[in-house]
Order: structure tokens, then sequence, then C-alpha cells
């Protein structure tokens, strides 16, 4: 009696499961932001992965789930490379001085759902507190909770006193805040690269110029050196790594791109030689408009403080005029927009302001959120087209985003590795 019980067992442990097969009706079908869509079509779907693309007419396979998008369009799932998944807008800045990172953990699901749901299936995390950006991005993997794809830096790195660093607080306090993120020379920021890849970052973050929302009042210009940043890169992607800095002064970010850093955050100030460095390194711009918004929306209104104010005051004036002029070089745009500086969710809103404020045009912009942020990302092997053998990241509009950037601000339905976002 056991033999034949233990032989069912023995059976069941090693027949590989059904699989689930998923089949999702659409009107068009947008495979590659840089090609025009296709007609009706089918996309197929199993065990997280797209085995097929087929004519509406094709038939579907037994057994199937099907989804019914059939009076919309579906596109791969967009790419935000700038997040803060941890934080949220119009918390003072003290808060970091009494919150706690267990916190920031569930703020950081919350919010990884947020944007998940607002069609973003893949993030880039660059600043959060200690290990929180892990955590978050740990459970999703694991299928605990729902959310994108996160790639994490962990704290960016910073010098000391900069953007980056703690600071506003009496000496003591600062030091009790420090994450050990600051370095001051090449040696101690090579070490500081090490250790951001020991404790797990896909990505490393350096804050290469002065910041809008720190404390630090002395400007927005280069603080990293040309031999500090240099080390850096160097250190980054000899472990397969690549680097992430913020900047907005010209002269760091033309030193930044000298230097072999990836790819430009913000790049407010940027101006003809610091472009054509861009360029000549093909390094990769982020522009990050949707922090703009933020930042005007909360103007005047007592949430910053008078240093932050006036430098708020000195980036606004320049709105979405590097992105113009970048793009009209042929700096590689990825799409990026600075959550948490905005409130999560948002995340879609950035595509009219490159629009408006990039002169850039929708199908431009869609490439900038797929398959141009997934080769930033060192992702296109993943995802940023839809392809068979490649990951279900699949989203639903009603209209046309190829001429229509505003409807990246629309997703109806969303698809991230195989799962539903409900």
């Amino acid at each position: 009696m056991q033999k034949p019980i233990l032989a069912a067992l023995l059976l069941a442990a090693t027949t590989p499961a059904t699989a689930q097969i998923i089949a999702i009706k659409a009107a068009h079908v947008i495979t590659d932001a840089a090609q025009p869509a296709r007609g009706a079509s089918t996309i197929i779907v199993e065990n997280g992965r797209i085995t097929a693309i087929n004519d509406a007419s094709a038939p579907i396979p037994a057994g199937a789930t099907i989804i019914d998008q059939s009076t919309r369009t579906l596109l791969p799932g967009l790419m935000d490379a700038h997040t803060h998944l941890t934080g949220d807008p119009d918390k003072p800045f003290w808060n970091e001085a009494i919150e706690t990172s267990e916190h920031q953990v569930a703020v950081g699901l919350a919010n990884a759902r947020k944007t998940a749901r607002a069609g973003f299936t893949t993030v880039r995390d660059l600043g959060s507190a200690n290990l929180t950006a892990f955590a978050v991005r740990d459970a999703i993997n694991e299928g605990l909770f729902a959310g994108p794809r996160i790639l994490a830096s962990g704290p960016a790195l910073s010098i000391i006193g900069g953007h980056g660093d703690v600071s506003g607080y009496r000496p003591e306090v600062n030091a009790a805040l420090a994450q050990g993120n600051t370095c001051t020379g090449p040696d101690q920021c090579a070490a500081r690269v090490r250790e951001a890849s020991q404790r797990g970052a896909d990505v490393i973050k350096i804050t290469a110029t002065g910041g809008v929302l720190s404390q630090q009042g002395r400007g927005l210009g280069q603080h990293f050196t040309d031999s500090e940043m240099t080390a850096i890169a160097q250190t980054a992607h000899g472990l397969g790594l690549k680097v992430a800095a913020h900047a907005h002064g010209a002269r760091g970010i033309e030193a930044a791109a000298r230097d072999g850093i990836d790819s430009i955050e913000h790049g407010t100030f940027a101006d003809a030689a610091a472009i054509k460095a861009m360029v000549a390194n093909r390094t990769w711009y982020v522009p990050t408009l949707m922090a703009l918004v933020g930042i005007d929306d909360r103007l005047g209104k007592g949430i910053f403080t008078p240093t932050v104010e006036k430098k708020v005051r000195e980036t606004l004036a320049l709105r979405g005029k590097a992105l113009e002029a970048a793009t009209k070089a042929g700096v590689r745009i990825a799409y990026g927009t600075d959550s948490a500086v905005y409130e999560h969710g948002r995340n879609g809103e950035e595509a009219a302001q490159m629009v408006k404020y990039g002169k850039m045009t929708p199908r431009a912009v869609l490439v900038s959120a797929t398959s141009g942020a997934a080769e930033l990302l060192g992702i296109t092997a993943e995802t940023g087209t839809l392809v068979p053998g490649k990951a279900a990241d699949i989203i639903a509009v009603d209209g046309d985003p190829l001429t229509d950037a505003t409807e990246l601000a629309k997703v109806k339905w969303v698809m991230a590795r195989g799962k539903v976002i409900d």
C-alpha cells in the first residue's frame, strides 16, 4: 500500500506544474515605441513571460485565461529611472531625525504599489536611508507585495557637508544621523562604492553638485573633484554597476560626463559645454521635470526653509531649457521623475512636461520611458519592448501614446512580470 503512495508523491514532486497561460486581447499593440503599432492582436503570456504576439484572428491556446483589453492599446510597461520610494513630499527636513527605517519600508511598499498601478513596471530608486529600498525591492521580488521591478542604490554618496550629507542640525545630531555615505579623496570614494556593492546596491548614486532641497546653501556647483568621480566610475564599472549623478550646475555636469559617470540626473543648468561633454561621452540624461512641478506647487507656502526657497526660484527660472538643448544636440534621454518631491503615482505626468518644456515628440518620450530607459538600466534583455521571451511588463491605455503624451498619465490596466496590478 505504501509503495504506490510513495511513487505518486515522487511523481508529483518531479512533474512540472501546469503552466499558467494568459491571453490578452488588444485593439492595437505597440511592441517597440520606435516602431509603428500593430493592429488588433492577442499577447500570450505563460508563467510571467511573453510567448507570442498573434493577430487577433489566431486561435487562443486551450485553457488560457482571457483578459479583454480589445478596445485599448497595449504597450511596454513604463520605467522611471529616478524615484525615491521610501519618501513623501511635504515632510519637514527634520523628519529624518524621527522617522524609523521600519516606517520608511512601509511607506516604500505603499508607494511602490501606487507607482506600479500608474503603469510603471520598473523603477530605479536613487537615494534612500540605510537598507530601506533594498528591503522594499526584495519583498516585491519575493512576491510578498505588489510592485514594480526595482533597481536600488541605497544612500547617495556625498562630500562631507554637501547635498546628500546630513545637515541642518547641531553637530552631534548630524553625526548621529550620518549614514557613512560621505567620502573624501579617490581611495575613500572607491571604498564607499565597494561598500555599497557589498550591501546589495544595483546602481551607485552620487551627488556631483549641490542640491535644491538640502539645507546647505552654498549653491549648486561641482562637489566631487574630477579624481574622486573618476575613481567612483571606474570602481563601479569594475563591479558591473552604473553610476547616476545628481547634478545641477554646468561645470559639475561637464565634469561628471567627462569622468565616466553614466547618467546625469536633473541637469538643470547644463550649458553648451556640458551638453557637448554629454554627447562626446554618450552620457544619458534623466531630466526629472516633475520635480520642478513638485517644488513649484509648494513654493511660498511655508514648506521650504528660506535657504531652500532661494534655490527653488533659481531652478524654476530655467525649467526644461537643458532638456530642449540636450535633445537638439542628440543626448540620449531616459525618463525619470524624482518622485517623492511630488506625490507618488503621478509619474506619468512627466511625459507632458517633456513635450511642453523639452520640445520632445510623444514618440521620443515613449522611447525614453521604455526601450531607452531599459538601455540605461542595462535590462534590455528582460524588458523595454514586447517581444517573446521577455517579461510580461504590459500596460493598456485608451488613446495613442505615440501621438499624445498625456496618455502616459492615464494608464487603465497594468501587468508587471506577468501579474496584474489591481
